[in-house]
């Protein structure tokens, strides 16, 4: 039971650690088609889609759900098939929040290609028109722009993106050819812009926080209950370590043993199950921890043959299996993103081999078990590629 608590608990941090080893800073350039809605004099118009906007926005995620965007944009206006002739342009700067809505979703659990963002702010703008009517300097008016951007993953840095957003402006007093606009002045739906560009991800990390992939430890305050049984067993050590002493028997292996008898939840203890392997957990709390990633098998770099210090995941996984003959097993191995991607495909798949190979050995039939390589981990930071070398366990 130690060795499970104190695994999940390092498991745990190095998840929080590469959680936080992202690009938050992004620059992203597009251009496209708009449309005017409103207000334009009779006679007017500008056809649908017309091409001449552009936009360069400067974005800095606080984490991988939310963020700040700079926005500078320009629109040129001319008349359409059916129009009177008129010209005008309008410069544009806003900042807007940006909401991952692919993180909030968990898009990472069915894609690793295809994210999308939502966007809303408030800025300045400039309108000025130049034909038929000239209004000199243009005039200055307070923008709301809203819309949503849908990303396709291009490498870890660069990614495509569609964008669709409404431009309103606040008591505009000229319309776009110019005339007054002598309505009542409100907030109206001026501009809808389209467009399409890319964003470069800024940094030295390799992952950005629009496809940060989705992590959960453990769900429905697991993860919380584990931390304070931590605590706990560091307690019960300590205690022990104590009594023993006093009793003149400090013995490391029999405290142990001891902790593992008398740390478990109320009604999980089974007499003499696993008593000498890990825990003495029942089958369900067992499966969880085994499915979580927290009895994982890791492996050298390069290697196929499993370091010393996991042959107990894998004897605990063999005793488990013989004394619970119902449940089958998924091996899926993986391997790091060092060297050919193919060349780790490969390797990924003789790591789940090789653990299938050892069960089959010990006598688990293997009907009971299947394995697959998942090739490159690509969920944990460089600083911790010696987690993404292993092979996971998934009970049924």
């Amino acid at each position: 039971m130690k060795k499970i608590l104190l695994g999940a608990f390092l498991f745990c941090l190095t998840i929080q650690v590469s959680a936080q080893e992202y690009n938050k800073w992004s620059l992203d350039l597009g251009g496209g088609a708009h449309e005017i809605i409103n207000p334009l004099s009779p006679g007017y118009e500008t056809g649908p889609l017309s091409l001449g906007q552009a936009s360069l926005g400067v974005r800095y995620m606080v984490n991988e759900k939310f963020g700040l965007r700079l926005d500078l944009g320009y629109n040129e206006f001319k008349e359409g098939k059916n129009s009177l002739p008129f010209r005008s342009n309008s410069y544009r700067v806003n900042i807007q929040g940006v909401l991952n809505a692919g993180s909030l979703l968990k898009f990472s659990s069915w894609t690793k290609k295809f994210n999308l963002l939502f966007h809303g702010g408030m800025g300045l703008s400039s309108l000025k028109t130049i034909a038929p009517l000239d209004n000199g300097n243009g005039e200055k008016i307070i923008n709301l722009m809203f819309g949503f951007t849908p990303q396709f993953k291009l490498s870890n840095r660069v990614s495509l993106f569609l964008d669709a957003s409404a431009i309103l402006h606040d008591k505009q007093n000229f319309t776009f050819d110019g005339a007054p606009y002598t309505s009542e002045r409100r907030i109206v739906a001026n501009i809808f812009n389209t467009s399409i560009g890319v964003n470069i991800s800024l940094g030295k990390n390799k992952a950005n926080a629009d496809f940060i992939k989705n992590e959960e430890v453990f769900v429905n305050g697991e993860l919380e209950e584990i931390k304070k049984r931590l605590d706990f067993a560091e307690n019960e050590i300590a205690n022990l370590m104590v009594q023993k002493a006093k009793e003149g028997n400090i013995n490391k292996e029999a405290i142990i043993i001891e902790l593992d008898n008398r740390y478990v939840k109320k009604g999980e203890v089974v007499p003499s199950k696993y008593a000498n392997v890990v825990t003495n957990s029942n089958v369900d709390f067992i499966r969880k921890l085994l499915n979580s990633g927290y009895m994982n098998v890791y492996f050298d770099l390069n290697k196929k043959i499993v370091q010393k210090g996991s042959l107990n995941s894998v004897n605990y996984l063999i005793q488990f299996m013989k004394d619970n003959r119902n449940v089958s097993a998924l091996l899926i191995g993986y391997a790091d993103e060092t060297g050919e991607e193919r060349q780790n495909q490969t390797l990924s798949e003789n790591r789940a081999k090789g653990i299938f190979d050892i069960l089959v050995s010990a006598g688990i039939n293997p009907s009971r078990l299947s394995y697959a390589g998942g090739g490159e981990d690509k969920s944990v930071t460089k600083k911790a590629r010696q987690f993404a070398r292993k092979v996971t366990f998934k009970i049924n």
